[in-house]
């Protein structure tokens, strides 16, 4: 059975005030259309007690990556940050689909999305770290970004100032995955007039990415 992990990191949790939200269940719809029996996962970020990159996790990834230590050189306080990074990503790569959900905020993404991806990067379990075949191990995946966006970045002075994209694609194929095109809404906030238009096409657009993903690459159990 194919798993598809749903990733939602805007604080708006309801659909009726939430276009992110509005564009992960046009995207969902379409997807378990083409996979009926898709297991889903949906993990709304802000939600979780997220590992962050504090003094202990630091020193433990430092000591275990190049310092020659084991688990139990770890402090407690260590032992624990590392289990609960390792606990997260194991449960972030036993997916197949992978669907990230955010807003463009201040050029990049709610800071909460960059605390989540921290805790995937692990030397051996992600990628692999040989600084001459640096790659990554998640493959055979698929992800996309669905993210909204109140100004025009796709063309214009802001073209190049999407860092939140810009990062979250890059890391996923960083880690090995395939990544569909970005869908995205934008303009929401500069034209309120156009909004109903504007989500139209865009949710659209997710649920053919949706079709896509979804024919693309059949899993089976």
């Amino acid at each position: 059975m194919a798993k598809l992990l749903y990733v939602t990191a805007t604080p708006k949790t309801d659909s009726k005030i939430s276009k992110g939200m509005q564009l992960g269940e046009a995207f969902l719809d379409a997807f378990k259309q083409e996979q009926p029996d898709v297991e889903i996962t949906h993990m709304h970020l802000y939600d979780m007690d997220i590992p962050i990159i504090d003094m202990d996790m630091l020193y433990a990834r430092a000591k275990l990556s190049f310092m020659g230590k084991k688990m139990e050189d770890l402090s407690e306080g260590e032992r624990k940050q590392i289990t609960e990074m390792h606990a997260l990503a194991d449960r972030f790569i036993d997916n197949d689909y992978y669907v990230f959900v955010s807003p463009i905020w201040n050029l990049g993404s709610p800071a909460i999305l960059k605390a989540f991806m921290d805790n995937l990067f692990i030397a051996g379990k992600t990628f692999d770290p040989d600084p001459g075949n640096r790659h990554g191990l998640l493959t055979g995946r698929k992800a996309i970004h669905l993210q909204t966006r109140g100004g025009i970045y796709s063309e214009g002075p802001l073209k190049d100032f999407n860092f939140g994209d810009q990062y979250l694609t890059t890391a996923l194929r960083f880690l090995g995955m395939e990544v569909l095109p970005t869908v995205y809404a934008e303009g929401v906030d500069h034209f309120p007039k156009e909004v109903p238009a504007i989500m139209a096409a865009a949710k659209e657009r997710a649920a053919e990415a949706a079709r896509e993903m979804a024919r693309g690459n059949m899993a089976t159990e």
